[in-house]
């Protein structure tokens, strides 16, 4: 009888379980109605699920197709929501053998704004990039969570989680818009629930989820409001490529080409020159994207039709979540090629004034331009991706700046100058984004092996030439890594000021040496300028073969124009204006733009040594 029993409690228990059992993840969260593209596709994930058969009632929306997985505990609906569809509660019901075993509530939102509407960053901006973990901590309560596998704050360790949050963001808002910043790039904030290591954001695992010890979705939303209230655009960092090998779904993947290599790892080549070479081998072909970036973050497959799906619809909830105003991509060479069209056009086709910048860390403009949206190459490849991150202008930036000058035009400023002109490649060149360092190389102080002088300077041209320049946080108040070379996390050091423990404060100033807020004095006059000035955002561009440790080029339009001379020597140097001739003809006077001091335009204009003079003529 007692065996009888226990028989009966036990099929008791697992029917129970079967009919209440909750469904573990529907994705996306939740969608909107009066998008211009009326198709969903809706990962549902729970216990037997896809032996289920899914139903709704809903005015103006239709379940068009149901999928399986490979994996019994995965089904995709696919939804077409017309144009009369209101928001609402979706109420899809999942039946088995006739009977309710699932029942989710889907919510329907009303936009915030019509997809054309929401504007993107572009070359009138200046951006500022933080890494939320080493930028601020503003609610010291979240830095230890339970139930994350890194649960502990060292800053004594320059690898572990330092405390950083969204909160020191958003209390610091007014010292970036002050600054004379107008968009900010953190880098990734959802969950990274890895073992280790877990500080930088790239090793996602919930897409959906912000990670704890940074704060909350409503917290992430306030950024963004406040953000947008003071004038500055938040970008998303994204990662399309791979994710953390902690992901909740690599215990159960959907399908068993979820992931590229699922059964062993193996690592990609890093040869991105296969993407354009018409020479190039099947198998580098293969190794290069499918292969994993590294053996913690797994190599997501973009081929697989519903991975795309669901990394497509990933990007556009956190547009209309947040009211983005840009996308930063990380990798971007590395993911399949097919899905970075579909990407970026599914985005811009909604999102027509958006704007999405792809981290393709090469040298070579070529390799770089391959990418951008109107380029014409020569394997018919077509992108919608407006902005490129400019890799080879900063190479060239810090070689021309450290390199003597030579008379065969090898090194020095030839260089800068070079690397300008070869903006014949790329289809808009306005739209890229030029940058002296950034969180994954040494600090430009470092690179410039400490020369506040030579600092000035680069920072004085990535806020005049074309292009949007974009600044990593800390490198106002000259953070280096010298000593510690390609140090990941020595480059990312915690901002002064950041924790209430700092003795030195560079938000307030309080404790920077002089030399240190007179260069933080430099930058913010700096951008405040461009932020005011159309012409360097807009204007043209016409620059001069660089002489004798000089390098002069001017920005224009017809209401203004402004001439910028760097000077290498090591003593003031009296420029002969007369080459100059093209540009100044009928311009009588000059305006320093960081003195304000006016004075005439003779023959020649004087420069400081080891210095960038930029003037306003008229």
């Amino acid at each position: 009888m007692l065996k009888l029993l226990s028989v009966f409690i036990g099929v008791f228990c697992f029917s129970f379980s079967q009919s209440f059992a909750q469904i573990e993840h529907v994705e996306p969260l939740n969608w909107w109605v009066g998008m211009k593209n009326p198709n969903l596709q809706v990962m549902v994930h729970g216990v037997d699920v896809g032996s289920t058969i899914p139903s709704i009632n809903y005015p103006g929306v239709t379940l068009k197709k149901t999928s399986k997985g490979d994996s019994k505990n995965y089904l995709f609906l696919d939804f077409e929501i017309a144009k009369t569809a209101k928001p609402g509660n979706l109420i899809i019901n999942f039946k088995r053998g006739g009977k309710q075993v699932y029942s989710h509530n889907y919510p329907l939102l009303k936009r915030t704004q019509d997809g054309s509407k929401i504007k993107g960053f572009s070359s009138a901006d200046a951006i500022y990039l933080v890494v939320p973990d080493r930028f601020a901590n503003g609610d010291y309560t979240n830095d230890v969570v339970a139930g994350t596998k890194e649960n502990k704050i060292n800053r004594a360790f320059e690898g572990g989680r330092h405390g950083g949050d969204l909160r020191g963001i958003i209390n610091n808002l007014d010292y970036i818009k002050e600054m004379g910043f107008t968009a900010i790039w953190p880098t990734p904030v959802l969950e990274n629930n890895m073992p280790e290591y877990s500080y930088h954001g790239y090793a996602i695992t919930n897409h959906y989820k912000v990670d704890p010890r940074y704060g909350t979705l409503d917290e992430y939303k306030e950024l963004s409001k406040k953000a947008s209230e003071k004038g500055l655009k938040l970008i998303f960092d994204e990662v399309l490529n791979h994710t953390g090998s902690f992901y909740w779904w690599m215990t159960d993947m959907p399908f068993k080409n979820w992931l590229n290599y699922p059964d062993a790892t193996v690592m990609t080549s890093h040869r991105r020159t296969t993407n354009q070479d018409r020479y190039a081998s099947a198998f580098d072909k293969d190794l290069m994207t499918n292969g994993w970036f590294v053996s913690t973050m797994p190599d997501m497959n973009g081929r697989n039709p519903f991975m795309a799906n669901y990394l497509i619809q990933c990007s556009i909830w956190w547009i209309e979540t947040l009211q983005l105003g840009g996308i930063r991509q990380d990798t971007y060479g590395y993911s399949d090629k097919g899905l970075l069209t579909n990407w970026s056009c599914r985005i811009m086709d909604e999102y027509p004034n958006f704007n999405m910048v792809g981290e393709e860390w090469s040298t070579n403009p070529l390799t770089d331009s391959y990418w951008q949206q109107g380029m014409k190459n020569q394997d018919g490849y077509k992108s919608c991706l407006k902005s490129i991150m400019d890799f080879p202008m900063q190479t060239a930036l810090v070689q021309a700046l450290k390199d003597d000058e030579v008379k065969d035009f090898s090194k020095g400023l030839p260089k800068l100058y070079e690397s300008l002109s070869n903006d014949y490649i790329y289809p808009n060149p306005k739209n890229i984004l030029v940058f002296g360092d950034n969180h994954d190389m040494n600090r430009l102080f470092t690179q410039l092996n400490k020369d506040i002088d030579l600092t000035k300077m680069a920072v004085a041209y990535l806020l005049t030439t074309r292009g949007i320049p974009q600044m990593l946080y800390g490198t106002e108040v000259l953070l280096d890594n010298t000593g510690k070379l390609e140090n990941h996390g020595i480059i990312r050091s915690d901002f002064p000021g950041g924790w209430k423990e700092d003795s030195i404060n560079g938000f307030s100033g309080m404790g920077l040496a002089t030399e240190v807020y007179g260069f933080q004095d430099y930058v913010r006059k700096l951008l405040n300028w461009r932020k005011v000035n159309p012409v360097i955002s807009n204007g043209k561009l016409t620059h001069f073969v660089p002489f004798e440790g000089l390098y002069v080029y001017f920005r224009y339009d017809e209401k203004k124009t402004v001439m910028v001379v760097l000077n290498k020597n090591k003593s003031a140097v009296n420029v002969d204006l007369k080459r100059f001739a093209e540009i100044l003809a009928g311009k009588t006077l000059a305006k320093n733009i960081l003195t304000n001091e006016e004075f005439p335009l003779n023959n020649s204009i004087s420069v400081s040594p080891t210095s960038a003079l930029i003037v306003e003529v008229r």
